[in-house]
């Protein structure tokens, strides 16, 4: 006699949308796209901020990876700006009809284009933070460029840098902490800007209302 399955049991339907996203916008890409019908949300490592030259290639193995699964047919966002590959990752898109965020990095997309290029105009040394990199300074800025083990290199990585921006996502004191505490430790002045994640919806593909 064969089993019933379960009432409840569902075969997820295959997506239609699959956005490749940086690790460092898994939260916010999951606020804005997570339970939308048919949009799939895959991230690579956040790790890749400080080794750019890999994010083509991650990237492409990824959309290879996507489409073995979902098949061809599949479209693919890449949840990325330039960030730092200096035009490879536009190459490495050429021919593929797959698109990116719009942007030179993720401090442009949340702060807009012409706000962010009035912060860069005002003080071109300017260092950033995002929530993500607030919360992961210690891992990835700290310890991933050997400060906490060679401090002495703070002045040579820092030193013509003035001041450190906090592009705010949330309105979290404890971020803001994070971040002043941040700016201490690499000796600029310290600002926080609240940008929110609209400037990161608006260069997202279109996508259905939410119920």
């Amino acid at each position: 006699m064969s089993r019933v399955p379960p009432a409840d049991a569902t075969t997820p339907a295959p997506p239609s949308l699959v956005v490749i996203g940086c690790g460092a916008l898994g939260r916010e890409l999951m606020a804005l796209l997570g339970g939308v019908p048919g949009v799939r949300v895959t991230c690579l490592a956040a790790s890749l901020h400080n080794r750019p030259e890999r994010i083509p290639d991650a990237v492409l193995r990824r959309m290879a990876e996507v489409r073995t699964e979902h098949g061809e047919g599949v479209r693919v966002f890449v949840g990325y700006a330039d960030c730092g590959t200096g035009g490879m990752l536009d190459k490495a898109l050429e021919g593929t009809g797959v698109e990116r965020l719009p942007g030179a990095h993720c401090y442009e997309v949340y702060a807009g284009s012409e706000a962010f290029a009035a912060m860069s105009d005002a003080e071109p040394g300017t260092f950033y933070l995002t929530d993500f990199l607030a919360r992961q300074f210690d891992t990835l800025v700290w310890s991933g460029l050997k400060l906490d083990r060679h401090p002495q290199l703070v002045p040579q990585l820092f030193g013509n840098y003035r001041r450190l921006i906090y592009l705010a996502q949330t309105d979290d004191p404890e971020l803001d902490a994070r971040a002043a505490g941040a700016a201490a430790r690499l000796g600029l002045a310290y600002e926080r800007r609240l940008t929110g994640i609209g400037g990161l919806r608006a260069g997202l593909p279109v996508l259905p209302a939410r119920p």
